[in-house]
């Protein structure tokens, strides 16, 4: 059985501001954890943006939907991998808020 994380963040960037921001900080947690993950692929179908990532043998499915005032983020993590829950949400949460604000989008989070 999967486990899903939600996450939502505010923010006053507008869509595509909003958009922009969350693609380069998922394309650079792509290059800085190559060496730790198989695969990792992200496709945006209008304000959606489906982001499929394979590790230790399974697969990870996240959906970025972008509204005008918040972004929901929920991550579907398959039942070998639903002990990372917590570190995940927090993982997720602090990205997405950094990358949000006003003005952020430069300081990286590990």
């Amino acid at each position: 059985m999967a486990n899903t994380i939600t996450v939502t963040v505010p923010h006053d960037l507008g869509v595509e501001t909003a958009k922009k921001r969350l693609t380069e900080r998922v394309e650079m947690l792509q290059r800085e954890y190559v060496n730790k993950i198989a695969q990792s692929e992200m496709n945006w179908a209008g304000d959606v943006a489906t982001i499929h990532v394979a590790a230790l043998g399974q697969t990870a499915t996240a959906r970025m939907t972008v509204f005008p005032e918040i972004v929901r983020i929920e991550v579907e993590l398959p039942w070998l991998l639903a002990k990372l829950t917590g570190g995940l949400q927090d993982f997720i949460s602090r990205n997405a808020n950094d990358v949000l604000r006003i003005g952020g989008g430069g300081r990286k989070t590990p």
